[in-house]
């Protein structure tokens, strides 16, 4: 998840095969809405503390909705083409617990780093709340992850997802790749479920 948007890709496993059935990208805030919804905290800082509560509790219920309406609308077109959604992988950052909203607003790196979290866990929530089993893999662990659940194919797995771009077309970034491959390790550790929704 980036400001505002994010790349969701979903990845399945028919046949013990990496596939990706559909990527696309998802934006979670409506700026016609709300003034500033793409920075919330970076808006909130100049507002007085229950006033920035209550405008960023108001900007995640607008995301976590726009996010479930997206993700359902994936849903609904796997569904037509035979596919469940059972789980969602959620790529993460550092995953470190944020203090209070006043310490975040008086500083700036806490700021971006608040605002990485509020749009993971718009995605998050909206997954929950359409009953998605929900996943989190911090980014900089996906290589240990990949080592440790898919073990010796590991290697082959990630290079074979990086020249995937080669045949699905652009666009296929850092984001789609980090990804499924955050996608290929939630479907080994539960191979029964197909396909796999992430986001970066």
């Amino acid at each position: 998840m980036h400001s505002g948007w994010g790349a969701i890709v979903a990845v399945s496993n028919g046949g013990g095969r990496l596939s990706v059935v559909d990527r696309r990208r998802i934006e979670v805030i409506d700026e016609k809405k709300f003034t500033g919804k793409k920075q919330p905290y970076h808006f909130a800082k100049n507002l007085a503390l229950s006033a920035a509560e209550k405008y960023i509790a108001n900007c995640a219920v607008d995301s976590e909705r726009l996010a479930s309406e997206s993700i359902r609308s994936l849903m609904d077109q796997l569904r037509d083409s035979d596919y469940a959604v059972k789980t969602c992988a959620v790529v993460l950052a550092s995953g470190r617990p944020l203090p209070s909203l006043s310490d975040i607003l008086a500083s700036h790196p806490l700021i971006h780093t608040a605002e990485g979290e509020f749009f993971r866990r718009a995605v998050w929530n909206a997954c929950e709340k359409l009953k998605i089993e929900v996943s989190g893999v911090r980014e900089r662990d996906l290589g240990t992850q990949a080592k440790s659940v898919l073990g010796k194919s590991a290697a082959a797995t990630v290079k074979k997802i990086s020249q995937m771009g080669k045949s699905l077309g652009s666009p296929w970034t850092q984001d789609h790749k980090s990804a499924t491959l955050a996608a290929w390790i939630i479907l080994h550790e539960n191979k029964t479920r197909r396909p796999t929704v992430t986001q970066e």
